[in-house]
């Protein structure tokens, strides 16, 4: 029998004591319920490793003492979950308001939203330059995703906006706005003829760029997503799919002069025909739900327990009249067909989503929108879309799966998994049990940016208080 020297077995002595080295990470939290919002399912006892801005290892606690790091968060009795997006936010109303613009990306932080899809305005270069400041890390605030300039006809209704007037204008808009390096084309059409929206969508097509927007009431909705349209922002437009005299009433281009007849002769299985028709995966609509909610309750609103209000800049806030003068201006009938438009239009969220049209949750906030405050407002647009029918599970995901879908961004957003960027969220109540629970944030992760309770307080606390 062989005996193997004194050394091989001191050496082998040495290596068994040998403590095993651990993996070691920027951050680790501990004990968390990480929420699945693909499937619906929480999943207790869970361990987060980060590096910089990724997740490099999800594990259950059982393996905790394989990993370690200088900074510790335990999530003992919170939900985890990927970061909100609102996918219909505005930046505008012109060079004096730049800064109180910029003001508002803390409030999208403080409500959990950690991605924001910019759906045009008129201060386009300086939304360009606070989207590479955050990407690089050096301004504080969601990821921006920015159409920069809308592209409307003419006699735009919005400042900045870029006008087409005839089919020779559309390549050199088109270039200008591949010049500023945008994220997606947004239309407006409050004056485009069928014929030049038609062909921005097929040129968008052409060139490869997103395209989303309104489409003109004389237009054909079939039309356009056969030439390439992307995606829809509000759902006034689809009513007119639901009625069997819509293509009649298009064509003699009455504006939102048709809406009274369309709901007069609204019918329901004309409506999920048409809904449909338009069914893909690759379509998407922003129903836009609580905008109008709010517009129609303005001479109702209580702003002496508005706690947001003061957050707002004054310029902004003076950006409110407008519509707040409309509402003061707007008679019965007025008022009730602006009422029975969103019952109808609320009515199509479920069938749409439900024959896989890709359903974007955005809250249209920014100034002129009256009180539809950032952050606060997507919350509420998620409780919205519960009410239309969508589980919480279901809302949710129109957030944080559906908004990183349209850029193609899955593979980097929309679950708590390895190699995913970590923009995180931790609550204390679970949101797929009660929808109102998105609003028990405790902690945002942004990066390398942590928001505990009280920074996420101070965010939303008037700077003159804090």
């Amino acid at each position: 029998m062989h005996k193997l020297p004194v050394y091989c077995f001191t050496l082998i002595l040495m290596v068994a004591c040998q403590p095993k080295t651990k993996e070691k990470f920027d951050l680790l939290i501990i004990n968390a319920s990480v929420i699945d919002i693909a499937s619906g399912k929480v999943s207790p006892g869970k361990l987060i490793g980060i590096n910089k801005d990724t997740i490099q290892e999800l594990a259950n606690m059982a393996s905790a003492d394989r990993y370690e790091s200088d900074q510790i968060i335990d999530a003992k009795e919170k939900f985890v979950m990927p970061g909100l997006w609102d996918n219909h936010v505005h930046f505008r109303g012109g060079d004096s308001l730049i800064n109180e613009n910029k003001d508002l990306l803390p409030l999208f932080i403080a409500h959990g939203v950690t991605t924001v899809r910019d759906a045009g305005g008129d201060i386009a270069q300086s939304v360009l330059e606070w989207r590479n400041a955050i990407r690089v890390g050096k301004l504080e605030g969601p990821n921006i995703f920015t159409s920069g300039p809308k592209l409307d006809g003419t006699g735009a209704f919005w400042p900045g906006s870029i006008p087409i007037d005839k089919l020779e204008d559309i390549p050199p808009a088109l270039d200008s706005l591949e010049d500023l390096k945008v994220d997606f084309v947004k239309i407006y059409a409050s004056s485009l003829s069928p014929e030049l929206y038609y062909r921005i969508i097929k040129e968008c097509e052409k060139r490869g760029l997103k395209v989303t927007g309104h489409i003109p009431l004389s237009a054909d909705h079939f039309a356009a997503v056969e030439f390439g349209l992307d995606g829809v922002e509000h759902l006034f437009s689809f009513l007119s799919l639901a009625s069997p005299i819509g293509d009649s009433l298009r064509q003699l281009n009455l504006g939102f002069g048709m809406f009274p007849q369309i709901l007069e002769t609204y019918d329901e299985d004309h409506a999920r025909e048409s809904i449909a028709k338009l069914a893909s995966e690759d379509f998407y609509v922003t129903p836009t739900l609580y905008v109008s909610q709010v517009i129609m309750q303005l001479d109702d609103l209580d702003l002496a327990v508005d706690t947001l209000l003061p957050l707002i800049g004054p310029g902004i806030q003076k950006t409110y009249e407008r519509r707040l003068k409309q509402s003061q201006n707007r008679d019965y009938e007025g008022k009730q067909l602006m009422l029975d438009m969103d019952i109808r239009e609320r009515s199509l969220v479920l069938p749409m989503f439900q024959a896989g049209i890709t359903i974007l949750a955005g809250s249209d906030c920014g100034p002129s929108n009256s009180y539809v405050y950032p952050g606060a407002s997507l919350h509420s647009e998620l409780a919205l879309l519960v009410e239309t029918g969508l589980t919480p599970q279901e809302a949710l995901s129109t957030s944080v799966i559906s908004g990183p879908k349209f850029f193609g961004l899955d593979e980097y957003y929309g679950a708590i998994e390895e190699g995913k960027v970590a923009h995180i969220i931790m609550l204390t109540e679970n949101p797929l049990e009660n929808i109102e629970n998105i609003g028990s944030i405790d902690l945002v992760l942004k990066g390398d940016n942590i928001y505990d309770k009280s920074k996420l307080m101070a965010l939303k606390t008037p700077m003159k208080t804090q």
